[in-house]
């Protein structure tokens, strides 16, 4: 066990309270001035943000802004149909605050939805096409509940770019073009079909030009008549005879529409070596990854590095634990009891870490911490469809936000040119335990599913803002993540480094990552120890990242895409 440093940190430094506030405001608040900076996965939409930050703009203006492009140039990830989590911090007061724009199950919906006749649970590729996969979107709204509370210039003037862009039309990039190659279920959905049609009738490719001129025409009254545009009215009506038409019609109404409030929430914050790491709380799994760090900072990773299959190893055993107690005990926080104290609680994770032996154990099951209750051996299938974008304003303000439509184009379905979320599909299909009970991530009227979405901001020792990071990747973000931050804090890498190393996802008894860009020792170390890295959903990470270091911006995005990082001029 000589490879393990067991530590021990005061449970109330590692909560370090769940709002990220100073003790008072000149410990924390930053200079009025900052280097502004967009980092987002299409160089269109960064672009569409650091125009809105050089008119002035904040960077909750500027949010607004990158999400409407997204939602055009990469609908396979995101858009005006999804949800998403927003984490803003605001440099004068030195407050943290999460936005949960997370989508919401219907008031009709029911646990056994996603159960067929027989009560068997239904295949993934059925469900996701389905019209109860579709939950009450979010993303609109916590972006506008953001923006009206942080923003310096009119809702009404953060369109223009994404409305422009609609109506002219964009080249269908590398990316878009390869997933309009593949056989995705979405793809044969009538809506999608048409939509990605040429006149001819084939499907569009790399290179062709892609014009939406209904969702500019949605856009134009979203920002007329703000989100009431899409929750009430047309766009609303549209959306829920959407998800009522068959194949297995859902159950939303008008009311849910609505209804939908984002919350406000206090993050989750825990030390990791000489930062303050912060994340949303459940639904949220940012508990998991705070958790994977406070293991991987009981071990001697800090001192290995990248070409060391022991650190590898040391990853991917860590990332078990953590998956194995994430999985059993994450779900809505506002209808289930998350242990998140006795995740994080520094007893609890010293005897998790002990756990991490010479060779790969066997079998991981979740562990009992405090507040617990039996855990759920959990099947939640979660695919990739999702983006993460960072953004500071001259006045030092940052958005980091991760946004998502669920699976590859939602649900396949439309309307007023944005696709429809499947989120739903991200509640347990069995909602039943082994012992009868209700899962902690079963289907309830007004619940919102767990999700994987870990958007991160971090402080320096000072309280300062140090650093945001993100990723898309489904149940692989929190690997993702992890891995990154690994790399550019305990490594001493650069961000754009860090994210470029290989990705490893170990959830389970079958590790997956990119196998091909692994060094064969590397590869051959882990076989070893007992990880067999396969190729699998690990080759699909969609991070982006910032740290300061010394006042320095270094920014990265993820090469696995067609991000960009844009900096606007030093103070």
């Amino acid at each position: 066990m000589n490879f393990l440093r067991l530590i021990s940190v005061p449970i109330a430094l590692l909560l370090s309270s769940c709002v990220a506030t100073a003790n008072t405001q000149s410990e924390i608040a930053e200079t009025q001035t900052a280097q502004p900076f967009v980092i987002a996965a299409n160089p269109l939409a960064a672009q569409a943000g650091m125009d809105v930050l050089e008119r002035g703009g904040s960077a909750a203006d500027a949010a607004v802004a990158v999400q409407a492009v997204l939602s055009l140039v990469e609908p396979q990830s995101s858009g005006m149909g999804g949800g998403a989590f927003l984490d803003y911090y605001d440099a004068a007061s030195g407050k943290l605050v999460v936005y949960d724009g997370r989508e919401v199950a219907p008031q009709q919906a029911s646990r056994t939805m996603f159960l067929d006749n027989a009560g068997m649970p239904l295949s993934y590729a059925t469900a996701v096409t389905s019209g109860r996969a579709t939950g009450v979107p979010g993303a609109v709204a916590a972006l506008a509940m953001a923006q009206a509370e942080h923003g310096t210039l009119a809702w009404g003037n953060l369109f223009d770019a994404a409305i422009e862009t609609a109506d002219e039309g964009f080249i269908v990039s590398p990316r878009l073009g390869r997933f309009l190659a593949q056989d995705w279920p979405q793809l044969s959905v009538p809506d999608a079909a048409a939509y990605f049609s040429r006149p001819d009738g084939t499907r569009m490719q790399v290179g062709d030009r892609l014009k939406n001129p209904a969702y500019a025409s949605f856009l134009r009254r979203l920002a007329d008549q703000g989100i009431d545009a899409l929750y009430k009215g047309r766009t609303a009506a549209q959306f829920v005879e959407r998800t009522r038409t068959a194949p297995l019609g859902g159950s939303m109404t008008m009311a849910d529409m609505a209804a939908y409030r984002p919350v406000k929430r206090d993050p989750i914050c825990a030390p990791y070596r000489q930062y303050r790491v912060c994340t949303p709380p459940p639904p949220s799994s940012g508990v998991g990854l705070l958790q994977l760090l406070g293991l991987l900072e009981r071990t001697d990773i800090a001192e290995r590095g990248p070409d060391d299959p022991q650190a590898w190893y040391l990853f991917a055993e860590a990332s078990r634990l953590m998956y194995a107690d994430r999985d059993a005990y994450v779900g809505d926080g506002d209808f289930v009891s998350v242990p998140v104290k006795g995740m994080l609680d520094p007893a609890y994770m010293d005897g998790r870490a002990v756990q991490i032996g010479p060779h790969a154990a066997a079998n991981v099951a979740a562990g009992m911490p405090a507040g617990a209750s039996q855990p759920v051996i959990d099947k939640t299938f979660e695919p990739t469809g999702t983006s993460h974008f960072i953004i500071r304003d001259a006045r030092g303000n940052v958005v980091s936000m991760t946004t998502t439509v669920e699976s590859i184009f939602g649900s396949g379905r439309m309307v007023d040119g944005f696709f429809l979320n499947n989120q739903l599909t991200d509640f347990s299909f069995n909602p039943l335990q082994v012992d009868g009970s209700l899962a902690p991530n079963a289907v309830g009227p007004g619940k919102r599913p767990r999700s994987s979405m870990t958007p991160v901001i971090m402080f320096d020792a000072e309280g300062k803002f140090a650093g945001a990071i993100g990723s898309a990747g489904g149940n692989s973000i929190l690997a993702y993540v992890g891995k990154s931050l690994v790399g550019v804090v305990d490594w001493g890498l650069s961000m754009q480094d860090a994210l470029a190393l290989p990705n490893l996802i170990a959830r389970g008894n079958r590790p997956m990552g990119e196998v091909s860009a692994f060094d064969p020792e590397i590869l051959a170390g882990l076989a070893e120890r007992g990880i067999a890295l396969r190729p699998g959903q690990g080759e699909d990470s969609g991070l982006h990242g910032v740290i300061i270091r010394n006042g320095v911006v270094d920014g990265g995005y993820d090469p696995r895409r067609e991000g960009v990082v844009l900096l606007g001029p030093q103070p």
